[in-house]
């Protein structure tokens, strides 16, 4: 795969299945790369927050800020938890 195309698809961090939608992450980032929003209808629906690939600066508050340790660098992503990468790019979609 080329480079330019690697990057493309490429995240920075990941949000798993241990977020319990605590939005601390979401409401700390500083491009509001993390989604839904408190607020937000879709709040009350998704099992947890994600990650815009091409929001995201890759500054790392958001892992810092986790006490659950929900959030990976793509790089740094178990391979039982590979798929989130996916999921997180979908929700956005």
């Amino acid at each position: 795969m080329g480079t330019a195309i690697k990057e493309q698809f490429s995240m920075a961090y990941v949000i798993t299945d241990a977020c319990v939608r605590d939005f601390v992450c979401v409401t700390e980032c500083a491009t509001s790369a993390i989604a839904p929003l408190p607020a937000d209808q879709a709040a009350a629906t998704v099992s947890q927050v994600y990650i815009n690939p091409d929001e995201c600066i890759d500054c790392g508050t958001c892992a810092n800020l986790c006490e659950q340790n929900a959030i990976y660098a793509e790089a740094d992503l178990p391979a039982d938890k590979a798929h989130f990468a996916e999921k997180n790019r979908a929700y956005f979609q």
